[in-house]
């Protein structure tokens, strides 16, 4: 079934010059990108779309870092996307995502992993929300 994810490209990512690269990894894979924008969060709009972890000793460092610089945050749509690009991506810490992921080659720690996407499908629907309009979404 096509499903749709949100993906973020994080502030480390960008910063270091490697959100070109990882796009072509998104394409390559057979993703369609559906809406697509680059922004600088807020530290408050971090908290708002990271406040399902509020109450996790990470929430401070997490929130500050991903309004540290500007980001890329794509919805992706792909057959069981959700799992498609939580595969690609890899284990959140770099040092446990299998070899070829984008973690395991890009991603300099846990934090400063380059990458982001949803859990499930409700998460999916909430963070995409969050980011873009339904008029924003390439039908």
């Amino acid at each position: 079934m096509t499903e749709r994810t949100l993906a973020i490209i994080k502030p480390d990512a960008v910063q270091r010059h490697l959100a070109g690269r990882i796009l072509q990894r998104v394409e390559d894979a057979g993703f369609q990108i559906r809406a697509m924008r680059r922004l600088h969060l807020s530290k408050p709009q971090a908290e708002g779309f990271y406040a399902v972890h509020r109450e996790r000793p990470f929430f401070g460092s997490l929130t500050g870092f991903m309004s540290s610089g500007p980001a890329i945050v794509m919805v992706l749509e792909a057959p069981d996307a959700i799992k498609k690009w939580r595969t690609l991506m890899g284990a959140t810490d770099p040092a446990k995502a299998d070899a070829g992921t984008l973690r395991q080659e890009f991603a300099e720690s846990i934090e400063r992993n380059v990458t982001h996407g949803s859990d499930a499908p409700e998460t999916a629907a909430f963070e995409i929300g969050y980011f873009f309009a339904w008029i924003d979404l390439i039908q």
